[in-house]
């Protein structure tokens, strides 16, 4: 019985020594329920009043003031059980729970000491996003004091007759794209600053190497920008005034000298030429913008174009000549000789040494093109020789006949004038 007495006085006395220590952590726990409660009503409440959520209203990813009610209700709930973890390790020490307590107060801790850095980069990011705002209008409004969204709309057509040229109806004009333009400028390095704030390298790091990657990049890109711009805008000039020299030449009425007929809507050989020069221009300067860029493959899949023109221009050039020649001939020959089918048969047989040629100027399987063209003009020579040979038989045995009575009478004529001629010396007489 004493030993039953003495376990139950033992835990009493454990139980009034533990007492002190519960009752601290209960007024703990009340001190962080009144206190969060307090941050709570701070948060929704008071940032309410002072139109914090009108604030928000007006940044990107708030679209009204009810969301941005919202969004201080979730902070507050946030800022709530914020409280509770802060005060948590103190409450697992007064009820002697150091082997908890202990992680969660290093924790809690470093987190303590991260606060700094995160207000500060937060801090950056704000005042960053401020001054480039300030900055995109201020450009955004002398860009337009520059008049610069006419003279854009003046050399750039509209899509549709609809459209029109009236700005205001644009959904976003030049000097709008040009001051987004800066602001992004501004902020990849508010971004990047912010980061180094921050001081987590495992996640700054990487983000820093990409945005200075994009920041090293920039200038490479605006120069490609201009070299595009500045190749279609000369593109596009020399084109017109080439169109109108070749208008002027009289380029067009080849169709009548080669004695084609054009349709309804004749084609327009001027303007197809410069347009050809124009997106020749457009092709130089585009592979030096990739140059610029430093696109390694696109870069060569360009220069490997430009390189193979000259043989495209060449065999454009022969298909052409060879057309016009063997136009130029068939209609000579129907003229002269009246035979439409031997035009015919010359005309195409000229397209087709035309068409060999100007594969071999291609290169495309040279080897192959130029046996194909020998097993052809073998066969050609070949069905031209037993034609002739079979269809002018008679006529050539007429003519052997008659050449060889020609020999014949050449020879007795030669015999009987050498029978009837006299001695040259007559005998001597003595």
């Amino acid at each position: 019985m004493s030993d039953i007495s003495y376990s139950f006085q033992s835990m009493w006395n454990e139980l009034l020594n533990a007492l002190p220590n519960v009752i601290k952590a209960l007024l703990l726990l009340l001190l962080a329920w009144l206190i969060a409660l307090a941050v709570k009503n701070i948060v929704q409440k008071l940032f309410v009043k002072w139109n914090f959520h009108k604030a928000l209203a007006r940044t990107p990813m708030i679209h009204d003031e009810k969301q941005g009610k919202d969004v201080l209700g979730s902070l507050g709930k946030v800022a709530y059980f914020l409280v509770f973890i802060l005060f948590l390790p103190a409450i697992l020490d007064a009820l002697n729970m150091r082997s908890v307590s202990g992680p969660i107060s290093n924790m809690m801790d470093k987190l303590l000491g991260f606060i700094p850095n995160i207000i500060a980069a937060a801090f950056i990011v704000i005042a960053g996003v401020f001054i480039a705002r300030l900055v995109k209008e201020l450009f955004t409004n002398f860009f337009r004091s520059l008049n610069l969204d006419k003279w854009f709309t003046k050399i750039t057509p509209a899509n549709t007759p609809d459209q029109g040229r009236d700005i205001s109806k644009a959904k976003l004009s030049l000097s709008q794209i040009l001051g987004n333009i800066i602001y992004i400028l501004i902020i990849i390095p508010v971004i990047t600053i912010a980061l180094e704030v921050l001081n987590i390298r495992t996640i700054s790091e990487p983000i820093q190497s990409v945005l200075n990657s994009v920041l090293n990049m920039i200038p490479n890109i605006f120069v490609a920008i201009i070299l595009v711009i500045a190749g279609y805008y000369l593109g596009k000039v020399i084109s017109r005034l080439l169109t109108s020299l070749l208008h002027g030449t009289g380029i067009n009425n080849i169709y009548s000298s080669l004695g084609l007929q054009q349709a309804n809507a004749p084609f327009d050989l001027a303007k197809a030429i410069g347009t050809i020069v124009k997106v020749l221009i457009i092709l130089f300067f585009t592979v030096e913008a990739l140059s610029v860029l430093q696109l390694d493959v696109l870069n060569t899949i360009g220069s490997a174009v430009i390189v193979y023109l000259p043989f495209l221009i060449g065999a454009l050039i022969i298909v052409g000549l060879g057309l016009f020649i063997a136009n130029l001939v068939s209609n000579w020959l129907k003229k002269y000789t009246k035979s439409g089918f031997s035009a015919e048969i010359l005309k195409y047989t000229i397209i087709v040494f035309t068409v060999f040629m100007a594969l071999d100027q291609l290169q495309l399987a040279s080897s192959i093109v130029n046996l194909a063209f020998l097993l052809i003009l073998g066969g050609l020579m070949i069905a031209f020789a037993i034609s002739f040979g079979i269809g002018g038989r008679d006529f050539a045995k007429k003519q052997l006949s008659k050449l060889e009575r020609k020999l014949e009478s050449d020879k007795s004529s030669s015999s009987s004038s050498d029978a009837n001629k006299p001695d040259s010396f007559p005998p001597n007489e003595f």
